[in-house]
């Protein structure tokens, strides 16, 4: 049995860490009379990079600093420096685990699953969050966007993984994204479980063959698959 896992908001709180990042660092912003930069973020223009490659390889420094590069011409290192400063040390002093996640993974260990997180974002970025919760050594392979250069916007990655776990013939998937996650898993034959929370929880799913709350009942759901084919 072969699971595959999304890490953001499926795992972890990514979207609630990033919400109390972009709070503190509004007044951050005031302060330093940087309006622009303060409109674009409270009218939530930073939405049109969802469906982007860049902002699924990038990790959030790199990212803020394409978008203040976009919105200055020209800005000074030293300024750029104090923000991403900033971003890192509020971002990662907020990041957690879900309560189920450790769990869910270590139920998939329990019924002898091969476990590959599938994520975007940067090497640096995907890398320090899994130290951060101390959750590497569940999985059996990571394939980063960052790393590949494909983003799951395409099938690339889900492929790599099917690669990598040729005999596995039983595959799931476990995300929270529905036009990332599970229409990658739909590519490769896979199960698709889609997590309603995080940022992306209020999209109508479309390729999710089962939609539940928590890793909780993702962990069921695969359970029961798996005793049918069996």
């Amino acid at each position: 049995m072969l699971v595959l896992v999304d890490l953001d908001d499926t795992l972890c709180n990514t979207w609630d860490a990033g919400k109390y990042t972009i709070v503190r660092f509004l007044p951050h912003l005031l302060k330093k009379r940087k309006f622009k930069a303060l409109f674009y973020i409270l009218t939530a223009r930073y939405r049109e990079l969802e469906q982007s490659r860049e902002f699924l390889v990038l990790d959030l420094d790199k990212l803020l600093q394409r978008i203040m590069e976009r919105i200055y011409k020209e800005i000074k290192k030293e300024d750029l420096e104090e923000m991403l400063n900033l971003v890192d040390r509020t971002f990662f002093s907020n990041l957690r685990l879900f309560p189920d996640a450790k769990l869910f993974l270590e139920g998939l260990k329990k019924e002898g699953a091969k476990i590959v997180l599938i994520t975007d974002s940067s090497s640096y970025w995907q890398r320090k969050k899994l130290e951060v919760l101390d959750i590497k050594d569940y999985f059996d392979a990571l394939i980063i966007s960052g790393e590949t250069g494909h983003s799951k916007l395409e099938p690339y990655n889900f492929f790599l993984a099917r690669r990598l776990f040729p005999r596995e013939e039983e595959i799931y998937m476990v995300g929270d994204r529905d036009d990332t996650d599970m229409k990658g898993g739909k590519a490769i034959g896979a199960t698709t479980i889609l997590v309603k929370r995080g940022y992306f929880r209020t999209r109508k799913p479309r390729y999710a063959d089962y939609v539940v709350r928590n890793l909780k009942e993702a962990l069921e759901v695969i359970k029961s698959e798996h005793k049918k084919r069996a």
